[in-house]
């Protein structure tokens, strides 16, 4: 076998090839990659994680101000505090935390769909927008670019394989056949899920912005949506209830964020590095390094 062939069949077949070799993605890249080369992709793939944490620990901090109007500050600050959380969910072991998971990202799936049946957008738009994609609107492009990060983010490629590893099945020809099918399936559906969430995010915001009946002051906010923006808007054209269903999924998705982070950054560094830390350690220094960027803005003068 050639040198880094293992790296790229495990990007291509975990269960395939992981599942043989006993070694996930990042040790793989460790063992078959040159220091210079490894070294670079556990930066990479450490700075992934950190950034995919800052957007967790802002949509924790509005979900809290939305729900519970507390200050921006100190909703940044208390989603650093969900390391308590994890530590105590951590020794129900990997199941509890994957089934916690798929139920935090139901969450946010059913409170966008209840928001979606409000704004009714058009179900023929909405089709055609799915398989016929137009980018004409300025911005768009990056727009699109930023949703299709959101569904696949790099450190989930080291978080997926070394799941993979967990699972039990037998060593032979039936048995990794049997667990590649599985697999596929299990990733399927997790892609189809996520696809379908943010096609309800984007429909939402897209049928309460065209609509001729939205006021003038939600008009202008349609032109740069964001976090804070989206709250108001909702609660102007879709009433009091609808921000308040857009918190609790900012609140699931921000944990559920929390949770695969945490792990894929543990397998990243135990894999190139052979340190193990305890993950609610792990978590808390991803978390301080998060919170510095998303606290700067919000600090009272």
């Amino acid at each position: 076998m050639d040198r880094a062939s293992g790296a790229d069949l495990c990007f291509h077949n975990p269960v395939l090839f992981c599942k043989i070799r006993g070694k996930h993605l990042a040790e793989h890249c460790k063992a078959e990659y040159p220091s210079p080369v490894k070294y670079c992709l556990w930066i990479l793939a450490e700075v992934a994680v950190i950034a995919a944490d800052i957007p967790a620990v802002l949509g924790t901090a509005f979900a809290l101000n939305i729900l519970f109007r507390i200050p921006m500050w100190s909703g940044v600050l208390l989603a650093g505090l969900n390391t308590l959380l994890l530590h105590g969910m951590q020794r129900y072991g990997i199941r509890k935390l994957e089934g916690a998971i798929g139920m935090l990202v139901m969450v946010v799936g059913g409170c966008f769909f209840a928001v979606m049946i409000k704004a009714s957008p058009s179900a023929k738009e909405m089709v055609t927008g799915m398989f016929v994609p137009k980018l004409n609107a300025k911005g768009a492009t990056i727009d699109a670019i930023a949703l299709l990060g959101a569904l696949i983010m790099p450190h989930n490629l080291f978080l997926h394989s070394a799941l993979v590893i967990s699972r039990k099945f037998p060593h032979s020809f039936e048995g990794i056949n049997s667990a590649s099918k599985f697999f596929f399936i299990e990733s399927g559906l997790s892609l189809v899920v996520a696809f379908l969430i943010n096609v309800v995010v984007v429909s939402v915001s897209a049928s309460v912005c065209s609509n001729p009946n939205t006021s003038v002051e939600s008009k202008a906010h349609c032109k740069d949506i964001t976090l804070e923006s989206a709250a108001f808007l909702f609660k102007n054209a879709l009433g009091n209830w609808s921000p308040k269903l857009h918190a609790i999924s900012m609140l699931a998705s921000g944990q559920s964020s929390t949770v695969a982070g945490t792990y894929a950054g543990q397998y990243v560094m135990q894999g190139f590095l052979d340190l193990k830390m305890e993950l609610w350690l792990r978590n808390l220094i991803t978390r301080c390094i998060a919170i510095g960027p998303s606290l700067d803005q919000w600090l009272p003068s």
